[in-house]
């Protein structure tokens, strides 16, 4: 039996799975608030508890930079380490993968009705594939074909630097960075930049901040999911969010196709993480998404022929790293 969970700075999914059935049907299943645990061992050991479903071996995937057998959560301050865990909830083997890492693993095992196809594109059997998350934070990975199937390769590509592309973008990084001395991705393209993006269109006047809004945001512990909402609510016209909301598809596609060149992703680029799902419209409408996408000058035609897709199943993670987990981890070569 196998532990899996996906460990993100809000919120952790566990799931137990069984070789005999597979990376698609656990047995057990639970999410957890990541916060409300000093660490990963207590939370771990209290999922376990609650399910007595003994277990032999775990592979994780966590929201941050996993280096040898320790990792660290971006947006937590937990430290974990392979070592201790092992020994902690008695098990034979621990792994650690980054999230996005786990994602990637997924991709080749996904279903027809677990993406939504954005661009068909021409994909290339065997091509390199790429994976652009955002959701807390902006998590990013890619696969690369090897003779037996592909293995993923995490990345921080996240935080690198933001590179605008219009007048406006540049005038939202002169914003940021009188507050940062470094302005990333992650800083206006996941669910803690999109509030920095409507700040900073609030701030310069771009469209006015509706009473109701204001009183919704104040006091708000995410405000977020509050912005996107009002951005896709057709009733409530607010236009404000509606930029924000555009600014931050621009800034998406843009980004996407930076790293669909940097991995040369002609086997597709797929959109994970919680907020593509939830902004399906504002990434159709308009064609905006797909302009920044293939804004690339020389390389516009090649980025044509990218197919691109968003990740449907919000499971995707713990069924790369229990994929993981059951063909590599175990694979005694």
């Amino acid at each position: 039996m196998l532990l899996v969970a996906d460990i993100g700075g809000t919120k952790t999914d566990l799931a137990i799975y069984s070789p005999a059935d597979g990376p698609r049907a656990p047995q057990a299943e639970r999410t957890l608030p990541s916060a409300d645990y000093d660490d990963l061992g207590t939370l771990l050991r209290e999922f376990l508890a609650q399910t007595d479903v003994p277990i032999q071996r775990a592979c994780l995937g966590v929201a941050g930079p996993v280096v040898g057998d320790r990792a660290s959560v971006t947006n937590l301050p937990w430290r974990i380490d392979t070592g201790k865990l092992q020994q902690i909830l008695d098990l034979r083997s621990v792994h650690l993968l980054n999230d996005l890492e786990a994602t990637a693993y997924a991709l080749p095992v996904l279903q027809e009705d677990d993406l939504f196809t954005l661009s068909a594109g021409e994909k290339e059997a065997g091509g390199s594939i790429a994976v652009i998350a955002p959701g807390t934070g902006l998590g990013e990975a890619f696969l690369t074909p090897e003779s037996n199937g592909y293995r993923a390769h995490a990345s921080e590509g996240g935080h690198t630097d933001f590179a605008p592309t219009d007048q406006q973008q540049i005038g939202l990084l002169k914003y940021l960075q009188r507050k940062w001395k470094h302005v990333s991705y992650e800083r206006v393209c996941s669910g803690m930049g999109l509030p920095n993006i409507y700040d900073y269109l609030k701030e310069n006047q771009v469209a006015d901040e509706p009473e109701w809004l204001a009183r919704k945001l104040t006091g708000a512990t995410d405000r977020t999911p509050i912005i996107v909402g009002a951005a896709l609510d057709e009733r409530v016209r607010c236009r404000l969010c509606d930029r924000t909301l555009k600014m931050f598809v621009s800034i998406l596609g843009a980004e996407a196709g930076n790293l669909a060149l940097k991995v040369l992703a002609t086997g597709g680029v797929y959109l994970g993480g919680g907020i593509p799902p939830r902004i399906l419209p504002a990434l159709q409408k308009g064609d905006r998404f797909l302009r920044a996408f293939r804004d690339k000058g020389r390389f516009s035609a090649l980025l044509t022929r990218v197919p691109v897709y968003v990740i449907l199943n919000p499971k995707a993670a713990l069924i790369g790293a229990a994929h993981y987990g059951f063909q590599v981890a175990s694979d005694p070569s």
